[in-house]
């Protein structure tokens, strides 16, 4: 079985100091930086948002950030503005050894539907070629680690899931929003009880 590491979204904005930080979103980065050797294949995934992306409070009056509306009918969580394209908040984390990945997917470019989900947005109307990408190389196993455990990491793992790849979530190199108490665990039982598997990166070092 040929395997990949997928990086969600170890972005500047969402480490602590950042626009839209996850507590302890740093912590990650030298685990992501020590599991990358062990597989075969390193993607990374890249929120890549155009400035007035219609997810972000700032474009609808009277709204502040984490409130919720609807957009194109779709339920939307209006976010402070991140990782806009170009832009230092955009870029991976400084630590992260990017020389490590192989290669990486952008979302959320457009600027009418959200993206969580490294493989398609949040309709899935359109697709990032993700899943087109790892059949190529005849990738069958996914390791899902990155931020944010309740959100963008949760999407991306249920879709691997739901496209054929036998899909693991790396717990310890995972960290959640948690806008409510309990989303980051409730999130990370939902992968579990969709048939995600759930591992820890030390277990992962030691048989590699």
């Amino acid at each position: 079985m040929k395997s990949a590491l997928l990086l969600v979204d170890i972005q500047n904005d969402f480490l602590p100091g950042g626009a839209l930080a996850v507590a302890e979103g740093d912590a990650i980065v030298p685990i992501a930086n020590r599991l990358m050797p062990v597989f075969d294949h390193v993607i990374a995934s890249q929120d890549w948002h155009p400035p007035h992306h219609l997810s972000f409070a700032a474009e609808h009056d009277g709204f502040e950030p984490f409130q919720l509306t609807e957009l194109d009918g779709l339920q939307q969580i209006l976010w402070p503005v991140h990782c806009v394209q170009g832009t230092p908040g955009a870029g991976f984390a400084s630590a992260l050894d990017v020389a490590g990945i192989d290669h990486v997917v952008r979302k959320g470019s457009n600027p009418r539907i959200d993206s969580y989900s490294a493989f398609y947005d949040n309709d899935h109307r359109q697709a990032t070629g993700l899943t087109e990408h790892l059949r190529e190389r005849g990738i069958d196993a996914l390791f899902v680690a990155g931020l944010a455990a309740d959100v963008c990491v949760k999407f991306t793992a249920l879709d691997a899931l739901a496209d054929g790849f036998d899909t693991t979530l790396i717990v310890d190199a995972t960290r959640g929003v948690d806008m409510q108490e309990g989303d980051t665990d409730a999130a990370i039982q939902a992968m579990r009880q969709a048939g995600v598997r759930l591992a820890d990166s030390h277990d992962l070092l030691a048989a590699g």
